[in-house]
């Protein structure tokens, strides 16, 4: 590479050279030919520029100082050429008439030195790779696996929550430590278990801790890692990797995302000849290939089960599927645990509490949030996590950061807080509504505003009631400006969203309607997942207009049941609406002392608190003075 640079170095100084100096002048075709008819021309070079189909026209004119030139360009033309002989032969300047110099070899070497310096660095980038990385940079069909010490992984202390998981692969610890006791049996473990569940339940972790526990090599690799460009490149990964796998036996091989590679085979455009299916056929093979105690377990992640390939989940490969579902409040409150033994929480901060507010929160979400209110609490220049950063990062989580410079009118302002009003009332009027924890009406994301209200307990399985009163809770807020204001806005867009979705689960889906207990429709389904385009419609058309029906009337039903709760408690609606207006957010302490006082009761602050204890300890010492004082005058008399 030096070498290139130099030569580089010595064109441009020779090139330097030969203009130092010089001064040529522009001339445009008319200047040019008024300067021939007048006979002011001294000297004349014509090149004949064959690839530009154009004559270089460079000379002097009589009047010019020495180190003065001209120069221009015009087209090819015979009728010029016949001119400039003319000329010449009637004014005698000199003429000279030269060949193309574009074929010159050192003019063509000017032309290709971007293309041989682009080559030379091309050359060099790869030889450098060649050499960082070993030899190794073209050896694509080797297995991108990672390679972790099992006992440098985690183990089941870190594992929170998991409780009826860990259990499930409790066997697997077992048999990695002591395969000898299973062979004395004639049991076979399984060859694979498919870990199923949302994203952040902790499917990757508790693979890790497995390893961890058992103190084996733990191969991590995630299924895009099978998936190339070039045809046969994932199948040699594959096999590359049970290879290794073999040879470090007993061990664990973790697949994230299984999905990506793992897809129902026919379904997609490739038919039966793409990358990706060939490289799952390897997989398969593979797995059938070794035997049952071979030392070799496949863990896999995923959260979309319903696009894999049947042959994939079939026994013998992934013998046992394991949910891991979303922890419940205890679960939660193991989980908060793991995450705050670094973080310094308030006294007023306790886990049951905050497990308690969190309900549909992931393992991941709970980590998130007591980071995002350490981040603030370091912002706020705090010594402690307190409630109010634990409200703000849960806001934060569920709907992003405040929007503080979007600015609302006087108007927009009230319609929005009627809005979470009448939201808040239906769920405290509701039995089976969700229990009001928050009400805001400072933006957030796309929402003007928002009420956070979450279950009572861990439900897994709703009633009839519950949805229809968790519909009318969405369409309070909607009711509640039409009420107060004899007028709508498009505030309500999401809340019908939810609404509608409610509504044709419970006429599809869960047979509540009466339609009867039928499944008229399948769970949506994302395309290019390992499903076919379009949906099968399993009814008629008459069937599809029922259900349009049934839905409607839910809806209707509900939002007239809404309006008659909210023109009963109109004054409970105002009541929240106005205090809104003035605070902007409101708690579930301050919600209940509106409901149970019909005004807002602010709580003493220290300050109040420390100067009521003081006066109240004071207030015996004067007491007791006095009665010493009572009976000296009595031992006097």
């Amino acid at each position: 590479m030096p070498y290139v640079f130099l030569l580089i170095f010595i064109i441009g100084c020779m090139l330097l050279v030969n203009l130092q100096g010089s001064v040529v002048k522009e001339l445009n075709a008319s200047e040019f030919m008024t300067a021939l008819e007048e006979n002011k021309i001294e000297e004349i070079t014509i090149i004949n520029k064959v690839r530009s189909k154009n004559y270089e026209i460079t000379g002097k004119l009589k009047d010019y100082k020495e180190n003065e030139s001209f120069k221009l360009y015009l087209p090819v033309s015979e009728e010029f050429m016949k001119k400039i002989v003319a000329a010449e032969e009637e004014q005698s300047f000199k003429l000279v008439v030269e060949r193309d110099s574009d074929t010159s070899a050192w003019y063509a070497l000017l032309e290709y030195v971007p293309t041989i310096l682009l080559a030379g660095v091309m050359i060099w980038l790869f030889t450098r790779q060649l050499s960082s990385s070993g030899g190794k940079s073209m050896d694509f069909g080797r297995s991108k696996a990672v390679l972790v010490n099992g006992e440098k992984t985690a183990t089941f202390k870190d594992v929170a929550g998991l409780t009826e998981e860990k259990e499930e692969v409790q066997e697997l610890i077992d048999f990695l430590k002591n395969p000898k006791k299973f062979q004395s049996m004639g049991a076979r473990i399984p060859k694979g278990i498919l870990l199923v569940g949302p994203p952040g339940t902790g499917k990757t972790l508790l693979a890790k801790a497995v390893a961890g526990e058992a103190k084996v090599p733990f191969y991590y690799i995630s299924g895009s890692d099978f998936v190339e460009l070039f045809v046969g490149i994932g199948a040699s990964r594959v096999r590359d990797m049970f290879k290794q796998a073999k040879m470090n036996a007993p061990c664990l091989i973790f697949i994230d995302e299984i999905d990506a590679v793992g897809r129902q085979r026919g379904t997609g455009l490739g038919g039966g000849h793409d990358e990706r299916e060939q490289t799952l056929n390897q997989l398969l093979t593979e797995m059938d290939g070794f035997g049952a105690n071979e030392g070799i377990i496949i863990i896999a992640a995923t959260n979309r089960p319903d696009v894999l390939d049947p042959a994939l989940l079939r026994p013998g490969r992934f013998d046992r599927q394991v949910t891991v579902s979303l922890p419940d409040k205890q679960a939660r409150k193991e989980i908060l645990a793991v995450h705050a033994k670094n973080k310094v929480l308030d006294k007023t901060v306790t886990l049951d509490n905050l497990a308690k507010r969190t309900p549909g929160f992931s393992g991941a979400d709970l980590e998130n949030l007591l980071n995002e209110a350490a981040l603030l609490a370091v912002r706020r220049n705090k010594k402690a996590i307190t409630m109010a950063e634990i409200d703000e990062a849960t806001d934060r989580v569920l709907m992003g950061p405040a929007k503080v410079t979007r600015k609302y009118t006087d108007k927009e302002k009230k319609l929005v807080a009627y809005h979470e009003a009448g939201h808040a009332v239906l769920g405290l009027k509701l039995d089976g509504a969700n229990e009001v924890q928050k009400i805001t009406i400072i933006p957030r994301g796309h929402a003007g505003g928002y009420t956070m209200m979450t279950p009572k307990d861990d439900t897994f399985n709703y009633t009839k009631k519950e949805l229809l009163d968790s519909i009318c809770g969405l369409l309070g807020g909607r009711v509640a400006e039409e009420i107060t204001f004899n007028e709508v806005t498009t505030g309500a867009h999401d809340d019908f969203k939810k609404a509608t979705n409610i509504a044709r689960k419970m006429v599809t889906e869960y047979g509540m309607s009466s339609l009867g207990p039928m499944m008229l429709d399948e769970p949506d389904e994302n395309t290019f997942l390992g499903r076919d385009y379009n949906k099968n419609k399993n009814f008629s058309d008459t069937v599809a207009y029922e259900i349009d029906e049934e839905m409607r009337s839910i809806i209707n039903e509900c939002y007239e049941k809404s309006k008659k709760i909210l023109k009963e408690n109109q004054k409970l609606l105002k009541l929240i609406a106005e205090t809104l207006l003035e605070e902007e957010t409101i708690t579930k302490e301050q919600i209940d002392s509106l409901v149970e006082h019909g005004k807002l009761i602010k709580p003493e602050s220290d300050e109040e608190s420390t100067e009521k204890t003081t006066t109240e300890e004071s207030k015996p010492k004067k007491e007791s003075k006095k009665v010493i004082k009572e009976d000296k005058e009595k031992d006097e008399k």
